[in-house]
Order: structure tokens, then sequence, then C-alpha cells
């Protein structure tokens, strides 16, 4: 029998984290957490030492903390979603650093969003080129604060992630609401691409990326079934019921998103995330197709 595997989570409170934390333990590795608000491993990012003890001997290190991005950008909001992400992977760059058994890999979380509103054509990690504006900055320096970390046990890969879905939470939500509310129509113009990913294939990739020692760099963690938001929209309504929905015009979501206080950049971007990298490494989806997985995680709320 071979010797368990532990992985290390970071910010592992959130949907995605919970996922990942539950599936890790289903396939019998031991997990360590690092701010997670049940079950802690390490209590917070300002004790170097803790961290150490946390990181040391572990197989895998996945790093997904990070303040959400669905709130107002103004000015204080900015500080936080950029600290929470910059400041907790230099604590990891220092801790591992120190670390008598680094984890041989660090998969670090950072976003599909770092590329360009590309309508014209996909962005792969070969080609992909990047953006403007308060994300694609806070993005630009999540990844420098990993590159920066002194680690040279430890193969680095910032996760490129698209929008994750699955059931019982997660990015999901808001669009599977405005279809029950009769609203599920496309926002904006509806060309807008989008680039998803379900919880359990981004979960495999972390296992598959740990075990596949020859890829290096920026990985794009997406379905390569990239949609329209107009024909996202579709589907949605389709997985919960809804025929028709009423469009909303990009005038109207600016207006809602200050009552909901968030970003329209949500919906309105242009993502179009190609993962080369993965599909060229021969990795196999569970969820390729947006239309099943959207009835899968419709089939699966309570």
């Amino acid at each position: 029998m071979g010797t368990t595997k532990t992985v290390v989570l970071a910010g592992a409170s959130g949907f995605i984290g919970k996922y990942v934390r539950k599936r890790f333990r289903q396939d019998g590795w031991a997990v360590r957490l690092i701010g997670s608000a049940s079950g802690t491993s390490a209590t917070g990012w300002d004790d170097d030492d803790a961290l150490v003890r946390v990181l040391n001997g572990a197989d895998l290190l996945v790093n997904l903390a990070g303040r959400s991005v669905s709130c107002r950008y103004n000015a204080r909001n900015k500080a936080v979603i950029r600290e929470s992400r910059v400041r907790t992977t230099e604590a990891l760059g220092r801790a591992v650093a120190r670390c008598q058994e680094p984890p041989s890999t660090w998969l670090n979380a950072s976003t599909g969003t770092i590329y360009r509103d590309a309508r014209d054509r996909p962005q792969s990690e070969a080609d992909g080129e990047t953006g403007t504006g308060f994300s694609v900055e806070v993005a630009s320096a999540w990844e420098a604060a990993l590159a920066a970390a002194d680690t040279p046990r430890t193969r680095k890969i910032p996760l490129r992630m698209a929008i994750v879905l699955g059931p019982g939470g997660g990015a999901l939500r808001p669009f599977a609401n405005l279809a029950r509310l009769g609203l599920g129509g496309h926002m904006g113009d509806g060309d807008q691409k989008f680039s998803w990913i379900h919880v359990e294939d981004l979960y495999r990739s972390l296992r598959f990326l740990h075990a596949r020692t020859d890829i290096t760099g920026p990985v794009n963690v997406a379905s390569p079934d990239v949609v329209s938001n107009h024909e996202l929209m579709r589907l949605v309504r389709r997985a919960y019921g809804k025929r028709v929905g009423l469009p909303t015009p990009a005038w109207l979501l600016r207006a809602g998103a200050i009552l909901i206080r968030t970003e329209t950049e949500l919906v309105l971007k242009s993502r179009w995330v190609m993962p080369q990298k993965l599909l060229s490494s021969g990795f196999i989806y569970t969820q390729a197709e947006l239309g099943g997985a959207l009835k899968q995680i419709a089939g699966s709320r309570p």
C-alpha cells in the first residue's frame, strides 16, 4: 500500500474550497488547512512559524485564499481584494522557502480575467493577451507574488481559473435566480463569451497538475466549451425549466449593480479562456459540455 499523501489547502472556507477539501479526503488524502473557518491547522497569515509547521512534509499546496470580487470596486474594497491575494501568497512563499521538506507542487489560484475582453479569438497560455483594469492589475500582482517566491524545490503554477460552476452555490446562483424570476434573458448584447469549469473538473485538474511534473507556468483551468452569454442563459433556462426570459440591457445592469453592490464586469466582460495546456496534456473532462453540466447541477440542488 502507498503512503498517504498530504495536501495543504489555504483559504478553503468558500464554495470551491469546501468542495475540494471534501474530495481530497474522499480520495484518501490527508488534509491540512490554513485560514479556514473550521478545523483550521494554522489560524492566520501572520505567524510564519505556524505556516512552516503546516507546510513541512506536505506533498501539495493549493492556495485558494482571496476576498470575493462580488462587490463594488471602491477604494476600500479594492485594497482588501488585492491584499487578500497578494499578502497571503507572499506569506506562503516565505513559509515554503523555510521548509526542510517543502511541497513538491504549489498550485496558486489566479483568474482567467487576466486576459483582455476577447470576442475575436480564444486566449491560450501561449498567445493570450493581458487586459487592462482593476481585475487585471490584481491578477498580475497575484501572479507576480507567486513568481517572486524563492522556492527552488517547489514547482509553482498559477491557476488561471474560469468561472467555477457546481451544486450548492458558486457563480451559477445569480444566473439561476434570474431564470427563476423570468429575467433569464441575455445580458448586455449577449455576445460576450462565457468561460467556465465544473467544480469537479477543477478538483481533478489539481490532482492532474500535481501528477504531471512536466507542466510548468500558468495553466488555464477552463472547459473548452466556451459559449456566448446568449447561449449561456438559454441553457440556464432549459436546466431550470424556464422557456423564456427577459433580456437585461447593459444600462439596467449598471443601475442594478449599484443597488446590489457588485460590478457589471462580472457578466459583461467577454472571457474566452482556452485550456491549451490541459488539452495538450490529455486531461479528460467529466463535464465538458455546458448544457449537460447545468442539468447535472440543477438536478443536484436540494
